[in-house]
């Protein structure tokens, strides 16, 4: 009986088999699947191997096409013990580790046959047997479970039975059953009935894979399902073009049904690229848009004033004229300098002035618009003018000023100025042309005399004290003469008595003896007084002091009594001849002290310092020099370092009637001797004596409880060569050049002064929170002939001295002069422009000493303009006496601040005649082993990751690195940028020259 040839003429064949093949396609929108064998292909018999002869029968049908198809049927159900095979031939698995098997048939309910034996099923047994090669036989494998592997007992879900119409329904199911996992290289299948009235209509060996997708940025190729139904296999995905993957590697796992599951990662689009067509490609960004970094974002077009150059960009470069700080995103517009301030207002108040201004009309395009005023004096009308003097005083500040106005003090009286306000904003440093300004000509008017800032005791006695004091820093018009106000210091102030003195000293008589009196002294011209000076206490001697003094000089007069007779006589012939000239100077008692302070080459108004080891007891030093502070009004909040007497503080001073300032604090440590207190409190003395902005201001000492203390301005940066080192390349050049001017600004008036430091470097200058820099440590003179083991010093030479910022005169002589401290200054500018590097590197004092004595000089540091570089040789002249003045040093630093563009040229490194330092400042590549190794000696270790994930592991590699390469690479700092660059061109010539020496 052709059981199939009877389901084709049944009702509902057609439909139900649409629906299964409608569920069929719906299944391959998930899964690829491979078909390794399909009956309803076969165009001829299919010749499986039945046993025994007598179960399966091969017969021919029709599908739900009306095709014919091959299909075996079994209908034995009367015969008890049944155990009916049907094998199919050699299936080879291509790879596959689990198979699918989809079997239709269709069943006849045993219920429905007359007379059907109680042995008659309902289900059949599906088996597999691997093999590496089709070796089967009618014998072999033997038909039995074993060596078969049971996959399953088929039952149907419907079965079909005889029906009221006359005709049979056909019942069809679809099964499908896998097992793995397989290992051969293929494998049959058999079918085990063992009493049922069945068909197997069509089966189908396949197995499945997940296929080939984009998701998630990424291309996952087809991928086999896993051996097991529960098995997921991991599939490692490749960005697209131009994509780069984000945190972790991007994977999908496929499942045993060929579906793709849990994904991880993803991958986005490089920068220059955006994601088009759902996230399947990564498309550049076509001209005039730039995309700067990974990631979703779409392109951008270029901001206004900007544009690109080709496709891909990660940034437009700004039109010519235009420019962008680095800290300008790169989204922002591109922007220009502005034009100059506008109607400039002026006014004068003796020698103060006042000026305000309107906005710039253009402002560039920016919002950080400040203003800078250039002062310079014109008062002698003839010849250029000249920049003003360090002690204008400009409120709040000369340069940075955010609101359009600024008072102006201090100015000389009848006198020519011209202001220029400049404007300037975040790119005026990229122009090459000077900021815009607008001038204006003022001429102050008569003005009194501004205070005197200091007096010193030159003698004292019982009953009389001499005094000298300089003249006031602006006399504005000839001194008439002087006011001396004094009174005692316990006494009224209202019961003072003055004192007239046409010369800048005074002996003030009828005094009380071991009394405290209180002075203050004020100048007079035509114009009228100035202002008193700041009171200052001065005591006369006791009976006691006074006896023991004249106990002490005793032999001494008695010894000398010749001697002072022709004295006498020499002293008499003087006046004479004097009186002879028609000299009409008042008698003085200048001692030695005081003329050799007061000699006539000085300045008029120069206040000359006064070295405290010249007073007899260098304790009255410090009582002139520093004030005194209650140690109640000092409050020490935390240890910040240590100095050579004790502990460094930085802390809180409050003086009455005045706001709460942060100070730091020297302290003296505890079972000091007498010397080391006079010499801890000695450098007070000398600070003390010096007022102006860019050297350390003192605030008082305290010297009546303990610990004793020194009390200056706090620094909030701290020494400048730290300060300098931990912001490597964050400073333009101009601003380096402004702390330059700065330093020297100091130096002039302490030059000015004729005080010597002795030990300029960047670790004794100071730096504050607005980056003004200031001199400081005023200690090296009193110890010069202390030994040391500190490395900064030597004292082979028989003294303590920082050889490497020392003058050569001053290491073999001791000659220390101003000149010496111009030499130190050209190191100082060498360790600013390197941002802290150690001069001469690492060669010691003796090789230091050598080199220099062989006329070496340290090279130009890293994009170094070559202008400072030549100043810096200036002021390693080897004769003193060509070296420049600090003030000359002062107004050239002053002409390239205004001149920016002198700045722009830099020292190429293949220059100069001082090539055997200059190997030791560029570390030769071939030293290095590895780029890691050349990345720390550069300084530049933070960017190891950057070099190694771009592959930049060989020098071969770096040495064709071009600007665009770094970019890429993630530097964004132009100093760090320039570093690396200067760098891998070194690194290029170095190898160009090892490969020419080799040919």
């Amino acid at each position: 009986m052709n059981i199939l040839g009877l389901y084709s003429q049944m009702p509902k064949f057609t439909a139900i088999m649409d629906i299964i093949r409608l569920l069929w396609i719906i299944r391959l929108v998930w899964a690829v699947e491979d078909v390794l064998m399909d009956s309803t292909t076969a165009t001829a018999e299919l010749g499986w191997t039945i046993y025994p002869s007598l179960g399966w029968e091969e017969v021919s049908g029709y599908d739900e096409n009306m095709n014919t198809i091959r299909t075996y049927q079994v209908c034995n159900v009367f015969d008890a013990n049944q155990n009916n095979w049907v094998r199919t031939k050699y299936i080879r698995r291509r790879g596959a580790q689990r198979i699918h098997v989809e079997m239709k048939f269709s069943v006849r309910d045993c219920s429905s046959i007359p007379k059907v034996p109680g042995s008659c099923k309902e289900t059949f047994n599906l088996y597999y047997f691997e093999s590496d090669s089709d070796t089967a036989t009618k014998v072999y494998p033997a038909w039995m479970e074993n060596p078969w592997v049971k996959v399953d007992t088929i039952a149907a879900d419907e079965s079909f039975s005889q029906v009221d119409l006359g005709g049979r329904v056909m019942k069809i199911n679809t099964e499908v059953r896998s097992f793995g996992p397989v290992s051969r290289s293929g494998f049959y299948l058999a079918f085990q009935d063992y009493g049922a009235c069945m068909s197997l209509i069509a089966v189908k060996v396949f197995y499945r894979k997940c296929p080939r997708i984009i998701r998630n940025g990424a291309i996952f190729q087809e991928t086999l399902s896993g051996a097991e139904s529960t098995s997921l296999v991991s599939a490692r995905g490749t960005c697209v073009p131009n994509g780069e993957e984000v945190d972790v590697p991007i994977k999908l796992y496929c499942n045993g049904d060929g579906e793709w599951l849990v994904p991880i990662g993803r991958c986005v689009c490089k920068a220059g690229h955006e994601s088009v067509d759902n996230g399947t490609m990564c498309k550049a960004c076509p001209f005039g848009s730039f995309k700067a970094s990974q990631g979703d974002q779409q392109c951008l077009q270029c901001p206004i004033n900007s544009r690109t150059s080709s496709e891909g960009a990660t940034s437009c470069v700004c039109r010519n004229g235009y420019y962008r700080t680095d800290s300008d995103p790169l989204q922002m517009p591109c922007t220009t300098v502005p034009s100059a301030p506008q109607r400039v207002i002026s006014s004068v108040n003796e020698t103060s002035l006042r000026l305000e201004w309107d906005v710039p009309k253009e402002s560039g395009g920016r919002e950080d618009v400040v203003y800078n005023i250039i002062c310079k004096s014109c008062g002698s009308g003839r010849g250029a003018c000249t920049r003003c003097g360090d002690n204008v005083q400009f409120v709040p500040r000369q340069l940075g000023l955010t609101e359009p106005r600024i008072h102006i003090s201090d100015l000389l009286a009848h006198t020519q100025y011209t202001f220029e306000i400049q404007a300037v904003n975040g790119v005026s440093d990229q122009s090459p042309y000077s900021p815009q300004f607008t001038a204006v000509n003022i001429t102050t008017n008569q003005a009194a005399p501004s205070a005197v800032s200091i007096m010193h005791q030159v003698s004292r006695a019982v009953d009389s004290i001499t005094l000298s004091w300089s003249q006031p820093d602006q006399p504005n018009g000839v001194i008439l003469d002087y006011e001396l106000q004094y009174y005692e210091k316990n006494a009224v102030e209202s019961n003072s008595s003055l004192l007239r003195s046409q010369t800048n000293t005074a002996v003030i008589r009828g005094l009380k003896s071991g009394t405290i009196y209180v002075f203050q002294v004020r100048a007079r011209t035509v114009a009228g007084f100035g202002r008193f000076s700041g009171k200052m206490y001065f005591q006369t001697m006791t009976e006691e002091e006074y006896n023991s003094s004249l106990q002490e000089k005793l032999p001494l007069i008695i010894g000398s009594a010749a001697a002072g007779v022709v004295f006498l006589i020499a002293v008499v012939v003087l006046i004479i001849v004097c009186n002879r000239r028609g000299s009409d100077r008042t008698d003085s008692e200048y001692t030695d002290k005081l003329q050799h302070y007061t000699s006539g080459h000085m300045s008029p108004g120069m206040k000359i310092y006064i070295d405290p080891f010249t007073y007899e007891d260098p304790n009255e030093a410090v009582r002139e020099f520093a004030k005194e502070i209650d140690v109640t009004c000092v409050k020490i909040e935390q240890v910040i370092g240590a100095g050579e007497f004790g502990e460094v503080c930085s802390g809180n001073l409050r003086l009455p009637g005045k706001r709460e300032i942060l100070v730091a604090i020297k302290t003296l440590k505890s079972g000091y001797t007498e010397k080391q207190r006079r010499d801890f409190l000695s450098e007070a003395s000398i600070m003390g004596q010096f007022d102006h902005p860019n050297i350390i201001h003192l605030e008082g000492v305290v010297t009546k409880s303990t610990p004793v203390m020194i009390i200056t301005e706090f620094m909030e940066n701290g020494s400048l060569d730290s300060f300098l080192r931990q912001n490597d390349g964050q400073f333009t050049v101009i601003q380096l050049v402004g702390m330059l001017r700065g330093i020297a600004a100091g130096m002039k008036y302490l030059c000015d002064m004729n005080y010597v430091h002795r030990d300029l470097a960047a670790r004794n200058i100071l730096v504050n929170s607005n980056l003004v820099c200031k001199v400081s440590d005023f200690g090296l003179s009193r110890f010069l002939e202390d030994d040391t083991s500190d490395p900064t010093y030597t004292s082979a030479l028989g003294g303590k001295i920082p050889i490497r910022w020392t003058a050569p005169e001053a290491i073999q002589y001791r000659k220390f002069t101003s000149s010496s401290d111009v030499w130190s200054y050209g190191i100082v500018m060498w360790e600013v422009m390197s941002y802290g590097e150690r001069p001469y590197w690492d060669m010691s004092n003796q090789d230091v000493i050598n080199a220099i004595e062989q006329d070496y000089r340290l090279p130009p540091p890293m994009d170094c303009p070559s202008a400072l570089h030549q100043l810096m040789l200036d002021c390693w002249q080897k004769d003193r006496n060509n070296r420049p003045k600090f003030s000359q040093i002062v107004n050239t630093l002053d002409k390239m601040i205004r001149n920016p563009g002198s700045l722009k040229a830099t020292t190429p490194l293949s220059s100069g005649v001082h090539l055997p330092l200059l190997d030791r400042s560029t570390p030769d590549f071939s030293s290095f082993s590895t780029v890691d190794e050349w990345l720390d000696a550069i300084k530049m270790s933070q960017y190891k990751e950057n070099f190694a994930n771009e592959d930049l592991t060989t020098f071969e590699a770096v040495s064709q690195m071009t600007m665009d390469d770094i970019l890429r690479v993630g530097v964004t700092l132009a100093g760090h940028q320039k570093k690396i660059l200067n760098s891998v061109q070194m690194m290029r010539a170095q190898m160009n020259q090892i490969q020419s020496v080799e040919v």
